[in-house]
């Protein structure tokens, strides 16, 4: 696939050399890589190369807070009966599992035994749906629950608030998607997105807020906060697997999140490492999105939601194992299912010559595994670089899942198809949606108007952003180790890409994998012929045939540790090939 390749703008020789004289003489290119992430003084540079857990902002500065430690307390002092309630997905489960297992350390599970105490809950995805369900209201008004504390969901929960409110379940709601037109009459509504709150940091990811939440009561009751900080590797699962950005309070979050991941994990991280096989000695927020973040998915993908929860609360080995090991078990399902449906959505685009001339992808298949329809969506992105959304059958209506390109919101192009809508909800790069099946032909029509309308048509073509330019001479271990010090790495603070000119291969490049589709180069600079590395392609093996020894080629790409054999040497992981 053709990529286009944008180089970011670079600072003046003067701004590197302050910066750079500040910061001990740092290297040139490393400071200009700061400054183009608006870290150009001293103190941020302080703030970013070492996260500490003072500079998070006061959790009362949300909307709604004292209203909500208001109403938590009060449950408590009364002994009424709490349920923590949360979504299926990743960032779902690790909230309940956070706010569960923080609160159960001063108030107690609720058993039959129990006249009071905390309980969780995980709505199913094909019996409820996403987020607040009137079943899961029904339970609590049965059970007597008179507060839910709704994680990752509710803040378009208006009329089951209100439903909930007749049957006197009270509702604190901690989200982070954007807000309808209409705010939930909920006793609190805790939500950075509101234009009405003043918090000055809207990039939490839902279990985000629940910390929130827990840190505000935490402090309302005069408890040490550093029992809370224990949970913090929950809270960096969720941050990393729900893709936002890596700045500010999430990134505090992330490091020392990963540090306890790395240093001390709880016993159901430690077993969900073993069941990855993990090799890496030091886990990273890559690590974490495609390790951990799949497996508790799978849970709520293939069979409950609720699993996962209990693999991260329970604290018996024997019950986390035994956990851990169905959870693995629904992931390689959930693999097989992606791959079959993958295949199949890829073959109707091929035959239909109509769809491949969109600008967008909107495929329905009435029998296609619900759990993983947003998985697909990204999937054919990869191949077909277009905003898409994936729809299946599910209780007699269209269900989908939306994914997007780099630039395009895809949140705001379905909502102007809200006509043809029951329901929808997400943020800019991802959303869930549902309408009646016989919608379907129109939305597909509508949908693709509006992205053609909205959609620069630049945005339709990959781009891979560079940092700086580099000569390979440049890259040794003590650039290796400040480059280290970026981490931790995600949206808006990326793993930098750098870009090589006039670079050949050697005898030594071929295609790798079972199909020969992944590329192995060993390559040099006719400066210094004796220096060389090694890149990895993923995808990329049809290129080797159009490259020869002495033809010069550019290219853009990562550089990354390469551990075997109990030997670590660098590589370059390679972004794209321009002849």
């Amino acid at each position: 696939m053709e990529k286009r390749w944008q180089i970011k703008e670079q600072s003046t020789e003067g701004e590197i050399q302050k910066l750079s004289s500040e910061l001990n003489n740092l290297d040139a290119t490393l400071t200009n890589i700061l400054l183009q992430r608006k870290v150009d003084t001293y103190e941020k540079a302080k703030t970013f190369f070492r996260p500490s857990l003072d500079e998070i902002h006061d959790p009362f500065l949300m909307k709604d807070m004292n209203k909500a430690v208001e109403r938590l307390e009060k449950a408590i002092q009364n002994k009424e009966r709490i349920l923590v309630y949360g979504d299926y997905d990743v960032d779902g489960t690790t909230s309940v599992a956070l706010v569960y297992s923080y609160l159960n350390n001063f108030y107690p599970a609720l058993a039959e035994n129990n006249e009071y105490g905390l309980e969780y809950y995980i709505p199913d995805r094909y019996g409820e749906g996403y987020g607040v369900s009137y079943k899961g209201i029904d339970y609590a008004a049965e059970k007597e629950i008179t507060l839910i504390i709704a994680l990752d969901c509710g803040i378009k929960a208006v009329e089951k608030v209100a439903y909930a409110s007749e049957k006197g379940v009270d509702f604190i709601i901690c989200d982070h998607h954007r807000p309808g037109d209409e705010i939930p009459k909920a006793v609190a509504v805790l939500d950075p997105k509101r234009t009405d709150c003043n918090y000055p940091y809207d990039g939490l990811s839902g279990c985000g807020v629940g910390f929130k939440l827990m840190q505000a009561w935490t402090q309302q009751t005069n408890k040490a906060e550093t029992k809370l900080f224990e949970y913090l590797d929950l809270l960096a699962i969720s941050t990393c697997a729900d893709i936002v950005p890596l700045t500010g309070e999430n990134r505090v979050f992330v490091h020392y999140g990963l540090k306890k991941i790395n240093e001390n994990p709880r016993l159901s991280i430690e077993v969900m490492k073993t069941l990855s096989d993990i090799k890496t000695p030091t886990m990273t927020v890559m690590d974490v999105v495609f390790t951990f973040a799949p497996r508790i998915n799978a849970a709520g993908r293939i069979s409950s939601g609720k699993k996962a929860v209990e693999m991260l609360v329970a604290e018996n080995e024997t019950e986390i194992e035994e956990v851990g090991k169905k959870i693995n078990t629904y992931n390689l399902e959930r693999r097989g299912l992606d791959k079959e449906i993958t295949v199949e959505a890829l073959g109707i685009i091929e035959a239909d010559e109509v769809s491949q001339n969109r600008k967008s992808t909107v495929l329905f298949g009435e029998n296609w595994h619900k759990g993983v329809i947003g998985i697909v969506a990204s999937r054919l992105i990869e191949t077909h670089y277009k905003p898409t959304i994936i729809l299946t059958e599910s209780k007699g209506l269209a269900t989908g899942s939306a994914r997007t390109v780099e630039g395009f919101d895809v949140y705001n192009a379905i909502e102007a198809c809200s006509d043809l809508i029951d329901q929808f909800g997400g943020h800019t790069a991802a959303a869930g949606m549902t309408m009646k099946i016989e919608n379907v032909p129109a939305f597909i029509e509508k949908f693709d108007a509006v992205v053609c309308e909205q959609i620069d048509d630049e945005l339709l073509i990959p781009q891979v952003e560079i940092d700086a330019s580099l000569e390979l001479n440049q890259i040794d271990e003590k650039f290796n180790r400040l480059l280290k010090q970026f981490a931790p790495l995600g949206p808006f603070n990326m793993r930098p890409v750098f870009m090589s000119e006039n670079v050949f291969i050697t005898n030594n490049s071929k295609k790798i994998g079972g199909d020969k589709t992944h590329l192995r180069l060993e390559v040099f600079q006719e400066s210094n012929p004796s220096l060389k590395f090694n890149c990895i392609g993923f995808g990329m093996g049809s290129i080797l045939d159009e490259i020869d020894e002495g033809m010069p080629i550019r290219i853009a790409y990562n550089i990354e540790e390469n551990h075997w054999n109990g030997r670590t040497t660098l590589q370059l992981a390679l972004k794209d090939i321009k002849l």
